[in-house]
C-alpha cells in the first residue's frame, strides 16, 4: 500500500491555496490591483518546505537537512516584504532585496560550515522578522495604508497571525534543539511533523488572507498640496468632504487615496483622527457609511443588503459588526425600534 505522509498532503492542499490565491490576484490585476508577490511565493515556499518534510521523516530522505533550512531562512524575508507592501514603506528596490537575502545566504554557509550553529540563528531569524512585522503594524489597521478600510481590520489580523506563526516556528526550533540535548531526539519527529506543519499553514492561510488586501494605485492624482498641522483644520476638510462628495461610499477607500482626495497627508490624517476621536480611521469611515444607513433604514423599505452596498460595506459580516458597534443594535433591530410608535 502506498503511503503518503501528511507533510505532502498539506503540501498539495497549499498549492491549491496558491491558485486559487493567483487567480483572485489576476483578477484584481484587471482591476489595476497589484498583486501581493511576497505572500504567493510564501505560499509556495510553505509547500515546498512541507514537501521536504515528507520527504525526511516520511520516507528517510536525509539529504534534505541540505536544504530545509535555507528554505525556512527565506519565509520570514517573505512574510515581512509582504506586509511591507500593504503599508507601502517607501524604500529602494534593490537594497531591501539584497539585504532579505542575507538571512538564507547565512543559513546556507552556515549548513556547510557550522551546522550546529544553525539552532541558534534560525530562530533568531524568525524573532527578528517577527519583531519587524509587529513593529509595521503598531498603528493598527491604519498603518495598511493601501488597504480599503473594508479589508482593513480583517487583514490586519491575518498579519498579526503572521507573526506569531514565525515566533511559534523560532520557539519550535528551540524545543527541537533542546529535546536533542535533553532526550536524545526523543520527541523531535513529532515535535517537526506538528509544530512546522501547523506554522505553515497558518503563515500561508495569513498570507492568503492578507494578499486580498487590495492596493489600487493612484498615481495618476496630484501631490498633496494643502499642509496643515492643525487637527481641527483637518476634520473640518474631511467632514467637508465626506457630507458633499460621499466619498466614503468608495468601497476600495483606503487612507493613501483619502488623502489625495483630500490634499492631506495620509499621516496628518490618522493623527488628527485618533487624536480627536479616539479611533483608527477605518472606524471614523465607517461610522459615516453607518449613519446613512441608518437614515436610508429610517425612510425607505429597501433590503438591508443593498443599503449595506450602497453606503460603501462589501461583507454582511463586517456591516453588522460596525453597525452594531455604532448603534449597540443590529440593523433589523434599529429598523423595527424607528417603525415603532412612540
Amino acid at each position: 500500500m502506498l503511503f503518503i505522509p501528511l507533510p505532502f498532503v498539506v503540501a498539495i492542499l497549499l498549492l491549491v491555496l496558491f491558485v486559487v490565491v493567483a487567480r483572485e490576484s489576476d483578477q484584481a490585476a484587471v482591476e489595476e490591483a497589484p498583486r501581493n508577490g511576497p505572500f504567493l511565493a510564501l505560499i509556495l515556499m510553505s509547500a515546498f518546505q512541507s514537501v521536504l518534510g515528507g520527504l525526511r521523516w516520511g520516507y528517510g530522505v536525509d539529504e534534505v537537512i541540505y536544504i530545509a533550512p535555507v528554505g525556512a531562512a527565506i519565509i520570514p524575508p517573505l512574510a515581512y516584504l509582504g506586509v511591507r507592501k500593504l503599508t507601502r514603506k517607501p524604500a529602494p528596490i534593490s537594497r531591501p532585496l539584497a539585504l532579505h537575502a542575507l538571512p538564507a545566504i547565512s543559513i546556507a554557509l552556515l549548513v556547510v560550515s557550522w551546522r550546529s550553529a544553525i539552532d541558534i540563528f534560525l530562530p533568531m531569524i524568525f524573532i527578528g522578522y517577527a519583531a519587524a512585522i509587529l513593529l509595521l503594524m503598531r498603528s493598527g489597521p491604519d498603518a495598511l495604508r493601501a488597504t480599503s478600510f473594508e479589508t482593513a481590520p480583517r487583514v490586519f489580523r491575518a498579519l498579526v497571525f503572521t507573526a506569531m506563526a514565525l515566533l511559534l516556528s523560532a520557539a519550535l526550533d528551540i524545543f527541537v534543539a533542546l529535546d536533542f540535548v535533553w532526550t536524545a531526539g526523543k520527541h523531535a519527529v513529532l515535535m517537526i511533523t506538528a509544530g512546522n506543519l501547523a506554522a505553515l499553514i497558518i503563515l500561508s492561510i495569513a498570507g492568503a488572507v492578507a494578499s486580498r488586501g487590495r492596493s489600487f494605485p493612484e498615481a495618476a492624482d496630484p501631490p498633496p498640496q494643502v499642509e496643515t498641522a492643525e487637527d481641527k483644520d483637518t476634520m473640518t476638510a474631511l467632514q467637508s468632504l465626506f457630507e458633499t462628495k460621499r466619498l466614503y461610499r468608495d468601497p476600495d477607500l483606503n487612507l493613501d487615496r483619502l488623502a489625495r482626495k483630500a490634499a492631506i497627508p495620509s499621516r496628518q490624517i490618522s493623527m488628527a483622527i485618533n487624536r480627536t476621536t479616539a479611533k483608527n480611521v477605518s472606524q471614523y469611515v465607517n461610522e459615516f457609511r453607518v449613519a446613512e444607513a441608518c437614515e436610508l433604514l429610517r425612510k425607505t423599505a429597501r433590503p438591508v443588503t443593498e443599503i449595506m452596498f450602497e453606503v460603501g460595506f462589501q461583507t454582511k459580516s463586517n456591516f453588522n459588526r460596525e453597525f452594531r458597534r455604532v448603534t449597540d443594535m443590529s440593523p433589523l433591530q434599529w429598523r423595527e425600534r424607528k417603525e415603532r410608535p412612540a
